[in-house]
């Protein structure tokens, strides 16, 4: 059972193990070992505007020093936690990922690199809101912002640095470029040879590059998806994710492409082509670079919604056809209603692929888009996320965010006495089902009520054997 959770309180030490091991990877990183005083804590921050009177959690290394277990190992790769930060300005050098890794995230996606960075040409400003009625609220963030603009051979050295400072932390390279197998080749072949932990490859980023036949362009093109796919497939020695674009009809198909290929997982969703809107002082639309705009990147709160759709029909697809990378959760938790699932013959939304393996591989979905606290991540968990990225509400709220969001998470975790995050991860995706099969259900409920129904429906049932009991089940105040 869950135990019970005391945010932002001082912690010491908790025991001579747990001491040596932070004396370890202190030396590990080069800083000095000294372990926690009593009374102080392990990790001080001051929290951005927006987080105050909510849940925090210390963080030792990622991990929580209170509450329940938040560590989940995705494709092999140990996370201390589920929260990632999702690849863009939040991972974009090495100061900013360190700042990340000292603060707690579970895991970074750099921002994305390519070979040749000097075709990477970004403009500001970059960056439009969309504000509540009394502008006190950020709900929607637009961007035109590029991939990395840095020399590949600079980020490589970060990554190298970052990973030798931080040897058990996650670092995914998000990697991207032209519609070439040698650059593919050399791209992961000399990322690996830095250190990271994993890829992610951007099919997804849907504005500047697609003219270049790059990120979404590659992504809603199948074809040339599985052939990108397989060279990267082929090369690469660690995993390999797949960020998917939501600008497209479905989002399951080039989704099957990259997993059929090979790619040990998808990340869903990036961001949402958009125009922010249109400054009715100027008549330019925004943001406005010398008087002129391009559609961009839509993200954050507004987007949460239609994230969690597709982030569940992914997760669907995952598990109809990559079963033994489906999610798992128990049947007979207590938390969960008897009928979860039933009937056993509800039709399904998502169709099995025609001529999937019997015995796929298994598969991961790290999920992303609006998540803002800890109850919003358990929801994209409860639809069968292994993992789930932050991007936006870093540049709202800061690096801080992530221990918020630990501790609204292990609040959800404590209330339904889940002891981790597999516990109820894809519990909810047994709840989807078909219009029409609702209309069925709901049919049948209103059967089942009206057969329970007690009393005389008209003077013609009385009966004389019964007439006390009858007379009786008319009674209300018993």
């Amino acid at each position: 059972m869950a135990s019970g959770l005391t945010f932002g309180s001082c912690i010491a030490a908790s025991s001579a193990s747990s001491c040596s091991r932070r004396r370890l990877l202190s030396q590990r990183r080069g800083r000095a070992a000294v372990a926690p005083a009593v009374g102080v804590k392990v990790l001080q921050v001051v929290a951005r505007e927006g987080l105050e009177g909510r849940p925090r959690v210390d963080l030792v290394d990622g991990r929580p020093v209170t509450g329940p277990d938040l560590r989940v190992t995705v494709n092999g790769l140990k996370f201390p936690n589920p929260f990632v930060i999702g690849s863009g300005p939040p991972g974009t050098n090495y100061a900013v990922m360190k700042k990340a890794f000292d603060e707690g995230w579970g895991g970074v996606v750099a921002k994305t690199v390519s070979l040749d960075a000097a075709l990477v040409k970004n403009v500001t400003p970059r960056y439009a809101k969309l504000k509540s009625a009394d502008g006190a609220e950020v709900i929607g963030w637009q961007n035109i912002e590029l991939i990395s603009d840095r020399p590949f051979e600079v980020m490589l050295a970060e990554f190298k640095r970052l990973k030798e400072e931080y040897p058990d932390r996650i670092l995914i390279a998000s990697i991207m470029d032209e519609y070439k197998r040698e650059n593919w080749v050399e791209i992961v072949t000399r990322c690996e040879a830095a250190g990271v932990d994993a890829f992610e490859i951007n099919f997804s980023c849907p504005h500047g590059m697609p003219e270049r036949k790059m990120g979404a362009a590659m992504g809603q093109d199948c074809e040339v998806l599985a052939e990108v796919c397989g060279w990267v497939h082929e090369v690469a020695t660690i995993p390999v994710w797949a960020k998917m674009t939501p600008n497209i009809t479905d989002i399951t198909e080039p989704a099957r492409v990259c997993l059929d290929s090979g790619l040990e997982g998808v990340t869903a969703i990036n961001t949402i082509m958009s125009v922010m809107g249109v400054n009715l002082d100027t008549l330019r639309p925004e943001p406005t670079v010398e008087g002129y705009s391009t559609p961009g990147g839509y993200s954050y709160k507004a987007i949460r919604p239609i994230a969690l759709e597709k982030c569940m029909q992914l997760a669907q697809v995952i598990k109809a056809n990559y079963s033994s990378g489906a999610p798992v959760a128990s049947a007979t938790h207590a938390a969960v209603p008897a009928h979860a699932g039933a009937p056993p013959a509800a039709p399904s939304p998502i169709a099995p692929t025609a001529g999937a393996a019997s015995s796929p591989a298994p598969r991961s979905l790290s999920g992303m888009g609006g998540i803002e606290t800890g109850f919003h991540a358990a929801e994209f968990i409860l639809l069968g996320s292994n993992t789930v990225q932050v991007c936006t509400g870093v540049m709202v709220h800061g690096y801080p965010l992530v221990q918020n969001l630990c501790a609204e998470l292990q609040q959800f975790m404590a209330k339904h006495e889940f002891e981790s995050v597999e516990d109820f991860r894809g519990l909810s995706l047994g709840y989807f089902t078909t219009h029409t099969d609702l209309v069925h259900r709901q049919r049948e409920a209103l059967d089942k009520k009206k057969a329970a129904r007690v009393g005389i429906a008209s003077d013609d049932k009385w009966t004389g054997d019964g007439f006390v009991e009858e007379s009786e089940s008319m009674v209300s105040n018993q």
